[in-house]
């Protein structure tokens, strides 16, 4: 049995705030123990994984410059995607393919918006909101796309209670592992290490076994993705892509026939946000 994990790190135990989890810079001096623990919570997903039966297992470093977790600490046998350059289609879910028999989510987190979401956003700090065919969506959504677009279901998370909450209430059934509460964004009560690892490791395994009971998310077509952002200037230079219409000073909206190009464009749409900040300099 093949298993895909994507994993990312606002949604990890015991990590709170950017100050943890951005990279090995002077701005973040805790990015040890946030790469530390995520590894840990990606390690208890594995275990869970192959008591269920696991024989095959992939991991995406999917946050931020995709070079967190640590090779060296990573479960023997476990095949690590890190970094970026790819032109692929997938965003957080490069190396899925139809060979896969259930997806995890690791340390994922809540959509922009969210009360009480741990590090809420939508990809980039400037995503007001984001809807998916008129449902409001985040990361989890689109990973979940992305997923059901190769036919495999995503059976588990790990995250905050705000992130697991939102995971159940897409109603396509899977477990999750709920390691710290929100208290506001850069506030939350977290298990310890050993409980943590103790409820990932049962929800990936509980998760793989009942796989056959959840459902994939595979909007109708056509798929179309809305980004609403927080300034107009965020807006401005991503209005230029081919297909792309702009709603308003803040939205943008791009549709297709294939989830996975409607994704992509999405993609390009969050890569050229930043561009147009500060244009007025």
């Amino acid at each position: 049995m093949n298993i895909y994990i994507s994993a990312d790190i606002e949604g990890t135990t015991g990590v709170v705030s950017w100050f943890q989890c951005g990279r090995k810079d002077g701005e973040h001096p805790d990015f040890d123990f946030a790469r530390r623990m995520m590894t840990e919570d990606v390690n208890a997903a594995v275990q869970g994984a192959r008591a269920a039966g696991a024989k095959r297992i992939v991991v995406k470093d999917s946050h931020g410059n995709s070079k967190n977790l640590l090779l060296d600490q990573l479960e023997e046998g476990v095949e690590l995607i890190s970094g970026h350059g790819s032109d692929d289609t997938r965003g957080m879910m490069v190396g899925v393919d139809a060979s896969f028999d259930a997806a995890l989510l690791v340390g994922y987190h809540a959509r922009a918006g969210t009360l009480h979401g741990v590090m809420e956003h939508t990809i980039s700090g400037r995503v007001h909101r984001m809807w998916i065919n008129n449902e409001e969506q985040g990361e989890i959504g689109m990973s979940r796309g992305v997923a059901g677009a190769f036919e495999v279901p995503i059976v588990m998370i790990s995250s905050d209670l705000a992130g697991a909450a939102e995971f159940e209430a897409m109603g396509l059934g899977g477990t999750t592992a709920v390691v710290k509460e929100g208290f506001g964004r850069y506030s939350a009560r977290s298990l310890g290490r050993a409980e943590a690892s103790a409820k990932i490791f049962e929800a990936a395994r509980s998760g793989i076994e009942k796989r056959k009971n959840v459902q994939l998310y595979r909007p109708g077509k056509p798929v179309t993705f809305r980004i609403e952002f927080n300034r107009s200037e965020e807006a401005d230079l991503a209005a230029r892509l081919v297909g792309v219409e702009r709603v308003d000073a803040y939205t943008l909206e791009y549709t297709s026939d294939s989830f996975l190009q409607s994704h992509q464009m999405a993609w390009s749409i969050f890569a050229m946000d930043g561009l147009g900040a500060g244009s007025d300099n």
